[in-house]
């Protein structure tokens, strides 16, 4: 019998369906790929990224502020344990267990007095009016509900309670804020769900705090991911 088609012809010489070999490919579900690359690249990456000079000299500015029972929402790989004062007691939180391997070792090896817990900034296992001051630095970009972190951040500070933060967000400038607004459903994802567009300023005063000082400006680095919200505030 001569076939009639091309694909006849390739039919007869592959043979029948279910002899034809195997030629499936490995593939991994991206569920996987993403929590490996969550749990082993990212933490690494972070804590490179967030060491650098202009960041450093930030937190050596504002940290040393703060004494007493202190709690740091988002502690990190621990870049501000070395600039705490001899005499606060850090309670440190973070829901990154993997960030917690670094900060240990900082702590450790500065002799902070500091405590952990894998929590996150919204549900803090804290009592009511338990710190005399509080540190989030580079945390509410990256916190799900913002502003429900910063009401349990009321509950547990004591009336009057300080507040140190740093934090990047929405710039001024109409095309940067453009395009932090095209770049964020990107750069969330990649980032450890860190978003660009978020106003801290706006945030803090929404709660219920008022600014001691407050600057807003650039710092080195892109300016999509670089205007920076730093200062004091304490509850109204």
């Amino acid at each position: 019998m001569i076939p009639a088609t091309l694909n006849e012809t390739r039919a007869m010489a592959l043979g029948p369906l279910e002899r034809r070999p195997s030629l499936k490919k490995r593939t991994y579900p991206m569920g996987i790929i993403r929590s490996l690359y969550d749990r082993h690249l990212l933490p690494k990456v972070l804590n490179t990224l967030m060491k650098s000079p202009e960041m450093t000299r930030i937190r050596a500015r504002w940290v040393p502020q703060v004494s007493g029972r202190v709690l740091e929402i988002g502690v990190g790989s621990g870049l501000n344990l070395p600039f705490y004062s001899s005499d606060a007691q850090v309670f440190a939180v973070d829901p990154s267990e993997e960030l917690q391997v670094y900060a240990r070792e900082v702590a450790e090896a500065h002799g902070t007095n500091v405590e952990f817990a894998a929590e996150s900034g919204e549900t803090l296992p804290a009592d009511n009016q338990s710190f005399d001051a509080a540190v989030i630095t580079w945390t509410l970009c990256t916190i799900p509900d913002p502003f429900a972190a910063l009401m349990e951040l009321r509950r547990v500070l004591k009336p009057g309670g300080k507040v140190i933060f740093a934090e990047h967000g929405l710039s001024p400038d109409a095309h940067i804020a453009k395009w932090q607004k095209r770049i964020n459903p990107i750069w969330q994802p990649v980032a450890g769900g860190c978003n660009l567009n978020r106003c801290p300023d706006v945030l803090f005063s929404e709660a219920g705090f008022a600014f001691d000082e407050i600057q807003r400006g650039y710092i080195a680095g892109p300016k999509f991911a670089t205007y920076t919200y730093q200062g004091a505030a304490r509850l109204m």
